[in-house]
């Protein structure tokens, strides 16, 4: 583990591994380095042909917190680790992590060179921006009284879990890791901004290079429309839709590959994912225990939670 200090003093934890330009992961709510997630997962697929951090998040597993939060302490965060890495990295963000290293881009100027987003999970449909709002404010009403077990609820219903399934929920050993860190759901709500909608005026200051991806087995379907969206308002982007893959799978590493490394690189990366996919899936969210699993909850474990034991 190394660390390194932050603008404001605040220490962030982070993993650095192979060789080669500089890559930073940035991970969506939830996730810690501790966790068997998508984002530790592409870690070492992708240490071959980068130097890969794998960081916490501020208020998360060995990083530190400084209140009061903002969103820019979270880019000098990330600014930190930029210049722990030599001045300039690669940002790769998973689901609200991608709106994270978005605005990181965006301000950072020269510092980030490329930008790879993986289902950041804006919509702009309505109904879900109303019921985001709603979030926001149940989510600080919560945090505010100190019920983190409540804030943990809201996330994984919003995400879809039946709200009868939560008692049990309770009762998994990896339940305490995700209460410790409620907090720092404040923080990805943060970065998504007051409605989540897709904001393609502020995608458009992206001047980078730009990879946006979804996935064709993603668990929500406006991820699609979300990914063109972002893609088209962005001057130096590309869209791509990674078939069989769902929300933070780590096969992501393969298109990543494709823009960031040369063409002689990704066969190498490519002959890796086939001789080892069952390792870079998104696995059983009561092993990973990362905001991907708990996603996947609705359309994979609700009917075995509500089956008797």
């Amino acid at each position: 583990m190394n660390k390194v200090r932050s603008a404001d003093g605040t220490i962030i934890a982070f993993d650095q591994l192979g060789k080669g330009p500089a890559l930073i992961l940035v991970g969506g709510a939830l996730e810690q380095r501790a966790m068997d997630s998508a984002t530790a997962q592409l870690a070492p697929l992708l240490a071959g042909h980068f130097t890969v951090l794998h960081y916490d998040r501020r208020g998360r597993g060995d990083s530190t917190d400084t209140p009061p939060y903002a969103v820019e302490r979270e880019i000098e965060d990330i600014e930190a680790l930029v210049n722990q890495a030599g001045g300039s990295a690669f940002l790769f963000g998973i689901s609200s992590g991608a709106a994270l290293a978005m605005e990181a881009a965006i301000k950072l100027g020269d510092k980030v060179k490329k930008l790879a987003m993986d289902e950041a999970p804006y919509n702009d449909d309505e109904a879900a921006r109303q019921a985001w709002k709603a979030y926001r404010k149940q989510l600080a009403d919560v945090l505010a009284q100190g019920r983190r077990g409540d804030a943990l609820g809201l996330f994984m219903m919003l995400t879809g879990m039946p709200a009868e399934h939560l008692d049990r929920v309770r009762q998994y050993p990896l339940w305490p890791m995700w209460e410790a860190v409620a907090p720092t759901l404040a923080y990805d709500a943060a970065a998504m901004g007051e409605d989540a909608s897709v904001p393609t005026e502020k995608a458009a200051s992206v001047t980078v290079p730009a990879l946006v991806m979804d996935g064709s087995a993603s668990e929500f379907s406006f991820m699609h429309t979300t990914a063109l969206a972002l893609a088209r308002a962005m001057p130096h982007a590309q869209h791509r839709t990674l078939e069989g893959q769902s929300h933070e799978d780590a096969a992501s590493a393969l298109a990543v590959g494709g823009v960031l490394c040369s063409q002689r690189s990704l066969k190498k990366l490519v002959n890796k994912r086939k001789r080892g996919s069952e390792d870079i899936s998104c696995n059983d969210w009561k092993r990973t225990g990362s905001s991907c699993s708990l996603t996947r909850w609705h359309s994979r474990r609700s009917r075995s939670l509500s089956e008797p034991d």
